[in-house]
């Protein structure tokens, strides 16, 4: 059974601090990328896979995220306004639990960029997420094939897509691409104020309740300077 989320959680409330000095004066989300802000990237890409209301949440110069969004309509852009906190990946999405609903929900980096395959990547994460079986379903990239990223990827992935964490020393061949289909409940007795949603990450794989789907296309690592313009050369090869 899949689901069909209509709803978004899109985390924009980082400082970008590897990402200076770019994002001295603006904040990591709203950097050009093949001539637009990352968060339109995430944005257009929620609204092709049928989102309709996305929850930003902002804190590092949040006026510019939140007037640059004000009038979107494809989806439309509710702010969780955070700047007077630092809640963490996991305290952000509690905080905006309230304005993400009962139903399972799509869950994005503003800073992850990919290059679709044949198929929207999100439209499947939907067809393959079972409630019955998962709490979360990452998009996950192979670390072979994607630009920018030099680590030693975070999880491995069994046949069925079940995700087993990379233990210390060793290399595993995906890494989290930043956008996941997470279920409410699994926020059930979660801390108050600020932690990182890999806590929840690992709740769920100790339940088996943690799957993974390969991405169909290329993942790029946007996290410098430098990697924008690998990103920028990948877009431009794709739509040649």
């Amino acid at each position: 059974m899949s689901v069909k989320p209509t709803k978004a959680m899109v985390l924009a409330a980082g400082f970008g601090l590897r990402m200076r000095p770019l994002t001295d004066k603006m904040p990591k989300p709203m950097v050009p990328v093949a001539g637009q802000p990352l968060l339109d990237h995430v944005l257009d890409k929620l609204g092709h896979a049928g989102v309709t209301d996305a929850v930003v949440n902002v804190h590092y110069l949040p006026d510019q995220i939140i007037a640059h969004t004000a009038k979107r309509q494809h989806p439309r852009v509710t702010i969780s306004d955070e700047r007077d906190q630092v809640l963490g990946t996991g305290g952000g999405v509690v905080k905006a639990l309230p304005l993400l609903g009962d139903a399972p929900f799509f869950h994005v980096n503003s800073d992850t960029l990919w290059i679709d395959g044949v198929r929207s990547n999100l439209t499947r994460l939907a067809e393959t997420f079972d409630p019955a079986s998962m709490d979360i379903l990452l998009l996950m990239a192979p670390t072979a094939t994607s630009i920018g990223y030099s680590g030693r990827g975070d999880y491995g992935m069994l046949p069925d897509g079940a995700l087993r964490k990379r233990k210390e020393k060793e290399i595993v061949p995906f890494v989290y691409a930043g956008a996941a289909i997470l279920s409410p409940k699994i926020f059930e007795g979660a801390p108050q104020g600020e932690f990182s949603l890999t806590r929840m990450f690992d709740r769920a794989e100790e339940q088996q309740r943690l799957f993974g789907l390969r991405l169909d296309g290329v993942w790029m690592h946007v996290g410098t300077p430098d990697a924008v313009h690998a990103a920028e050369e990948a877009f431009l090869e794709s739509v040649a």
